[in-house]
């Protein structure tokens, strides 16, 4: 997963926020052309996809080897998600954990949806390298983030589909505050503070309030684990 991939083409889960635009950097490093795919599948926040663009202008002009890597934009519209949800994430309601102990904010099977819409694409597009920003540290609990689904899913879609698809999730293991670090080794102070200006993580899709970290609410979880990251990270810059 560390591994330069000079001739291989990879496929970046991009939704605009912290994660998936340093996970975009790290392809970039690492592979010879790089696409990208978003989800509006009914989000409270969809103003994270508005960011997209401005986050891939941005990393253009970071550097120019990344824009010469940076291939097609996807955005695939799946409303059945939203349809059979009810989470904080697709209804206005208040952020509040459930009976079973998982947030409300936990859309069941979204990033089993994800993934598999995402392998499709790839396959048709002859891609057998998929990133995503899914990671197990600093996480509200989602089983669907966890290690060993995304092991079993790249096994299920590998044979499903009768190729080697590779899962990367290079943020699996990281903190916050490590994924804050990443981005400034991949693409120094300017990455930082595109990230910082340009993303949208905040659940609720608030973009009025500006922070040391960027906008938010900086009340909803995301927003915590982003300040909270964020400060530890500023803290031994």
């Amino acid at each position: 997963m560390t591994e330069h991939s000079s001739d291989k083409t990879a496929l970046v889960l991009f939704s605009g926020g912290q994660d998936s635009a340093t996970c975009l950097a790290w392809a970039l490093e690492r592979f010879a052309k790089v696409e990208t795919i978003g989800f509006d599948y009914g989000q409270r926040h969809l103003i994270e996809l508005a960011c997209r663009s401005q986050l891939l202008d941005g990393v253009r002009g970071i550097n120019a080897d990344w824009a010469v890597k940076l291939g097609d934009s996807h955005t695939l519209t799946i409303p059945t998600l939203a349809e059979i949800s009810d989470t904080a994430l697709t209804r206005d309601v208040a952020i509040a954990m459930g009976a079973d102990g998982l947030p409300n904010t936990f859309v069941p099977g979204r990033n089993l949806i994800f993934l598999t819409f995402a392998a499709a694409l790839a396959y048709r597009r002859g891609i057998t390298d998929i990133v995503g920003g899914m990671c197990e540290t600093d996480y509200s609990g989602y089983p669907d983030c966890r290690n060993d689904t995304i092991q079993a899913l790249q096994s299920a879609l590998s044979l499903g589909m009768a190729r080697d698809l590779t899962l990367h999730t290079p943020l699996m293991w990281r903190d916050k505050a490590a994924t804050w670090q990443l981005a400034k080794d991949l693409g120094g102070d300017a990455l930082v503070d595109l990230i910082r200006e340009d993303s949208h993580t905040c659940y609720l899709g608030e973009r009025g309030a500006r922070h040391a970290w960027g906008y938010g609410c900086g009340e909803c979880p995301a927003c915590r684990l982003r300040a909270t990251g964020w400060n530890e990270y500023a803290a031994g810059a």
